[in-house]
């Protein structure tokens, strides 16, 4: 299964150089035109799983891509936590994106049990040792096909992808109740997902002039309960898919500059900036805006110091 995983991450690495070479040639050959001008696709959270999507389901756009002509994007890190009654949830996971084709992710999730490991040994006398269940995820995605391509409005992005899954804790869980998971199809502790995801973002009248990204795909997997009950011996084809839609733009941030300018006069105090409270973490400004630096006592720049109302998180930014 290791070697399948390696073929796997070795074929979608060599379509998406393919695709990517193929792009590069109908560049150098002129075909450039307005798609330059247009914006890209919204960048998508993380899955639990360590690769761009949302909660459990991925979405063809890779995570955090770099710009035309380089070899690396900026490395993205996500912290999830989930609850749900007396259980919960919680996963670290990074990505770092290469050419803007591949999208190598990895993923540590935690799950706690509950009350589960005191009802199993109220029922059968048997303590299964742990209180929770952590599990690994090694990914690869490849960017097929990019959105839009060959001079359309219509065609969605493909990508493919292999999530190599290790259970830390379901086998010692298994030995301890007797194999008593076998008898219920549990073979490994560990498996391999593959997935093909289709993505596409409509903007129009009727989206209510916001984005919204609709995502369909099929998963080939052995794993019982994304791999936290571990892993079977027979691949089981299921479709996944989503509907993502941001009704909210994010603001400027106006004030970015003079807080800049003030943080330099005086002592430094945190405080909240205003015109940056709606913004969500993820937001056009990112969370380094949230909170901004300010002195305690400071006087007021100049007004020709001061930035206009139409000014950006990029240009001041820059400190220009």
């Amino acid at each position: 299964m290791r070697i399948s995983f390696l073929t796997a991450s070795l074929v979608v690495a060599l379509f998406a150089v393919a695709s990517l070479a193929a792009d590069a040639d109908k560049s150098a050959s002129g075909d450039t035109a307005s798609s330059a001008a247009a914006e890209g696709p919204p960048l998508p959270f993380h899955t639990i799983e360590g690769y761009g999507g949302g909660a459990i389901t991925p979405m063809a756009y890779l995570v955090n891509p770099p710009k035309k002509g380089d070899w690396f994007g900026w490395p993205s890190a996500a912290f999830s936590n989930v609850i749900a009654g007396k259980k919960n949830l919680q996963a670290f996971t990074v990505t770092e994106n290469l050419i803007g084709r591949i999208e190598l992710g990895y993923g540590l999730d935690r799950l706690g049990l509950g009350t589960l490991p005191g009802d199993i040994k109220d029922a059968t006398h048997v303590d299964i040792g742990t209180d929770d269940v952590w599990m690994q995820n090694f990914n690869v995605r490849g960017l097929l096909v990019e959105e839009n391509s060959f001079g359309t409005s219509w065609l969605p992005a493909f990508t493919a992808g292999a999530d190599f899954k290790v259970n830390n804790d379901i086998a010692s869980i298994n030995n301890k109740l007797g194999r008593a998971l076998s008898n219920i199809g549990y073979d490994s502790p560990w498996g391999i997902d593959y997935t093909l995801t289709a993505s596409k973002t409509l903007l129009d009248k009727w989206t209510l002039n916001r984005p919204l990204i609709v995502t369909g795909g099929l998963r080939l997997s052995e794993a019982s309960n994304l791999g936290f009950l571990g892993f079977g011996d027979e691949y089981k084809a299921t479709f996944e898919g989503s509907v993502a839609w941001r009704p909210i733009l994010w603001p400027r941030c106006p004030a970015w500059k003079y807080m800049r300018y003030a943080a330099s006069a005086g002592r430094w105090r945190w405080r909240r900036s205003r015109p940056c409270l709606r913004l969500r973490l993820r937001g056009r400004c990112g969370m380094r805006y949230w909170f901004v630096a300010a002195p305690a006592r400071a006087r007021r720049p100049p007004r020709s110091a001061r930035p206009s109302a139409s000014g950006s998180c990029d240009s001041a930014a820059s400190g220009h």
